[in-house]
């Protein structure tokens, strides 16, 4: 009976001891600069000319601000001043407590704008999980947006509720799982999906560093919980009574966000501009940055 209370006391105990050897966030690396928000300080960074329209980039789920570093350098070509940031529980942000919904991220961007000063009208870049970011802070300040770029984004399919999403979503089991082996998945995956010819040569290699930061994983877990299974239809509705202008940008290859998605915002908001760039996966920002570049050039300064 003794060994087995002490098996059983070892598991328990393991999912804490699992995330006490992962590294702690190391502030004095960041590229950027810290704001002192409420929820927990927030990473961010500007670049592009002082004077001109604000573009603010929300990433995804897994990849920090710096999945940006193609989609940046264009929108500041473009003329645009470029605000990047980390989410909480990604890069150099803040492992801020609470359940990762929307309404969870679009605090942390409203206090971000805030802190800086910007009041818009702002053209929002929301790719993946940030597209559903997005969505919601467009829907609920329309006077504050003027245009928005979704980059594969989440929020228009409902969730794939598989095996695996299950066993790794599930309360207790996915907790246990996430923590001690969550970092071994997502860096197999990382090695089953790494492409070549990416604008950051060693994507996959940065990703996986993540995997092994502090904080990490129960944010990816809070995430897929809540915010990845929120629809997001009303917002896109909303979006498109206010007459926002709209740009999708999708990977002809996605297996992460399929074409379907494209064909769901179009009923959603049938004004809404479409880029389907062929061959493109789900990192299409990455691997394809000049067809991104043109598409975003076609729909904010056409000829």
């Amino acid at each position: 009976m003794g060994i087995v209370l002490a098996i059983l006391a070892a598991l328990v105990a393991l999912p804490l001891l699992a995330e006490l050897i992962r590294r702690p966030v190391h502030r004095n690396r960041a590229p950027g600069e810290f704001a002192e928000l409420l929820q927990g300080d927030t990473h961010y960074r500007w670049s592009g000319p002082e004077d001109g329209p604000v573009a603010v980039c929300i990433h995804g789920l897994s990849t920090p601000s710096y999945v940006f570093a193609a989609t940046e350098r264009s929108l500041n070509a473009l003329g645009y001043r470029v605000l990047t940031y980390d989410l909480y529980g990604r890069g150099f942000s803040a492992r801020a407590r609470g359940p990762q919904t929307a309404s969870f991220f679009v605090r942390q961007l409203k206090a971000l704008l805030r802190d800086q000063g910007v009041d818009g009208p702002i053209l929002l870049v929301g790719f993946s999980m940030g597209g559903s970011i997005a969505a919601v802070y467009a829907a609920s300040e329309p006077t504050r947006v003027s245009r928005i770029i979704l980059i594969a984004s989440a929020g228009l399919l409902p969730p794939v509720d598989d095996l695996r999403n299950w066993f790794w979503s599930s309360r207790g089991l996915g907790d246990w799982t996430t923590r001690v082996l969550g970092g071994i998945a997502l860096r197999r995956e990382l090695v089953e999906h790494r492409s070549n010819g990416t604008v950051i040569p060693n994507l996959e290699d940065r990703q996986a560093v993540e995997t092994r930061t502090r904080g990490f994983l129960p944010a990816i877990l809070s995430s897929r919980r809540n915010i990845l299974r929120e629809p997001r239809e009303v917002d896109h509705r909303i979006i498109a009574e206010q007459n926002i202008p709209v740009l999708g940008i999708w990977g002809a290859n996605d297996p992460i966000t399929p074409l379907a998605a494209l064909g769901r915002l179009t009923e959603l908001n049938p004004d809404a501009h479409h880029a389907q760039i062929p061959g493109g996966g789900h990192y299409v920002l990455q691997t394809h940055p000049a067809q991104v570049a043109d598409a975003m050039r076609r729909f904010l300064k056409p000829d």
